[in-house]
């Protein structure tokens, strides 16, 4: 089902399936942050999360794929392992001229839904930059 999944993750960020990521994420979704300390239990939390890192980050590409989207910004997929109902997908981007280094884990359940969503990032530079840029960004999504 990881497969099914990560697929529809893949179309959803290069701007094909427009709308959704409200499919792929379920109502007990957990999202792990690298900048909050506790995790953020629920769908519209994840929700706001995810859209929260899209909007810092940019659009993205996708392995193998050498052309990328439209709204493609700086923040690529490098790399991903598949196995059982787990996704390693490894990320770069660069922020304000700093290398970010990280990884989504994504863990599906059997519906082919996203329940638990975890990013970490290295260095610590762009930890810190993912921090501010992050809190910005909810702020602003939470005044629209």
């Amino acid at each position: 089902m990881i497969e099914k999944c990560i697929a529809d993750w893949h179309e959803y960020i290069v701007g094909k399936k427009p709308g959704g990521l409200e499919a792929l994420i379920d109502e007990d979704c957990v999202f792990i942050s690298p900048i909050v300390f506790t995790p953020q239990k629920g769908k519209d939390l994840t929700l706001a999360y995810l859209r929260a890192a899209g909007g810092t980050l940019g659009g993205q590409g996708v392995p193998g794929e050498n052309k990328p989207a439209e709204n493609s910004g700086k923040f690529k997929y490098t790399k991903e392992v598949l196995q059982g109902n787990y996704a390693v997908l490894e990320f770069e981007s660069e922020m304000d001229g700093k290398y970010i280094n990280g990884v989504d884990i994504i863990t599906c359940n059997d519906a082919g839904k996203i329940i638990e969503f975890k990013v970490m990032i290295r260095p610590l530079q762009a930890v810190n930059i993912m921090h501010a840029a992050m809190g910005a960004m909810l702020e602003k999504m939470k005044s629209a």
